[in-house]
């Protein structure tokens, strides 16, 4: 009998990924669980597997990265046009290579300073306003919003709109008919966004993508552009804004890692690539269908089984990350799977890393007396969504 997926953190550990993947990664071979969508999957638990696996041809996208958590969940739809999640082979190759130019690091580098300021714009607003304020709804979650917004070209007075929206969409537990009127109004918002910019088109990423496929030759569908415009609202903002909250209550609770970053600013850089490894917020993994046999140690899954990335644990493989559940901020992480891996792997990670890196160079310098301003035990926690975070985070200062 398959065990159930493990969804449930530790007690009293939220930082820290369920407990069966490190029995997992210590038992030859790789678990079977029964997952909440109603089939059993292989979890693959170990770093270098993870790794080896997620850059393998035989495995598919095709359905939600996360679908297996999703009571209901359709596993055999076939991929939206112009869907960068779910798209395979040559499709998602095409798109990748439409969007790559967008993400480069020297175009993410060059919005660095811009990113700066509204981040040192965030602060002052609310230092005028003084504590205590949900750090939430107060810093994390308008930053990437601003960031993302000026990216697509979407009017930021929009945000609270597509904010509630993508809530919705990312948790797992969701009424059904609510996630289709959600997905149906999102759908239609940007269905009026990119008719507009291929009407009068702008210095913003969906009107560059618009020119550039009409200079080449191989314009993007409006289907596309919808889809490609959707996934990098939700997925801009979404990620980047619960790592926000949550690495900043993590560094509370580690106050001698806070206090190096307050006296070391050039720790970012590396500060963040802890934080990514450690928190893992992708929380449920991703999941794969298999399409051809694929062998696996001494296990060969078979075309037609399903199979769980777990990159939180693989993040915790003490065979990669010597005390692994340790947050190390001088810890060598750059080699971590936080955002996946293989041709897969997140599109927009670049920016995450800017904005992140930006976030902890001025909020806790500017800010030397930040604390929480509820017991640590009272903080509530995301479980239910497909990126962990926390609901709230009250904070203050003197």
């Amino acid at each position: 009998m398959s065990e159930s997926f493990p969804v449930s953190r530790p007690t009293g550990c939220p930082f820290d990924p369920a407990q069966e993947y490190a029995g997992f990664r210590r038992t030859p071979g790789l678990a079977k669980v029964a997952t909440p969508a109603g089939v059993d999957a292989y979890v693959v638990s170990r770093y270098d597997d993870v790794r080896t696996l997620l850059r393998d041809s035989r495995l598919s996208s095709r359905s939600a990265p996360s679908d297996h958590v999703v009571p209901g969940a359709d596993l055999d739809r076939e991929a939206d046009s112009g869907s960068i999640l779910h798209a395979d082979g040559a499709a998602h190759k095409r798109l990748r290579r439409m969007l790559a130019t967008e993400f480069a690091v020297k175009r993410m580098e060059a919005m660095r300073p811009r990113i700066a300021a509204m981040i040192d714009a965030q602060l002052d607003t609310m230092l005028a306003a003084g504590g205590p304020v949900d750090l939430v709804q107060a810093f994390a979650l308008p930053i990437p919003s601003l960031v993302i917004c000026e990216l697509l070209g979407v009017p930021y007075a929009d945000r609270a709109e597509f904010q509630e929206r993508s809530a919705t969409l990312v948790r797992v537990d969701g009424d059904r008919d609510e996630i289709m009127r959600v997905s149906d109004a999102l759908n239609q918002y940007m269905v009026g966004l990119v008719l507009a910019k291929q009407s009068s088109p702008s210095d913003d990423l969906l009107s560059r993508l618009i020119t550039r496929g009409e200079q080449l030759g191989e314009s993007l569908s409006l289907p596309e552009l919808v889809s490609i415009g959707i996934t990098l609202l939700i997925a801009g903002h979404e990620t980047t804004a619960n790592m926000i909250a949550l690495s900043t209550l993590a560094l509370l609770r580690n106050p001698a890692e806070l206090a190096a970053l307050r006296a070391d600013p050039t720790l970012a850089p590396a500060a963040v690539e802890e934080l990514l490894r450690y928190l893992s917020v992708v929380q449920f993994g991703l999941f794969r269908h298999v399409t051809d046999d694929l062998p696996v140690g001494s296990a060969t899954l078979e075309a037609g089984d399903y199979l769980i990335a777990a990159l939180s644990s693989a993040n915790r493989d003490s065979q990669v990350f010597p005390d692994p559940d340790r947050l190390d901020l001088r810890r060598s992480a750059g080699a971590h799977v936080a955002f996946g891996f293989g041709p897969h792997q997140c599109l927009g990670q670049q920016l995450a890393r800017v904005e992140l890196q930006e976030v902890f160079t001025r909020l806790y310098a500017r800010i030397p007396t930040l604390r929480l301003a509820v017991p640590f035990e009272e903080i509530e926690y995301r479980d239910n969504t497909l990126v962990y975070g926390v609901t709230a985070l009250p904070v203050t200062w003197d």
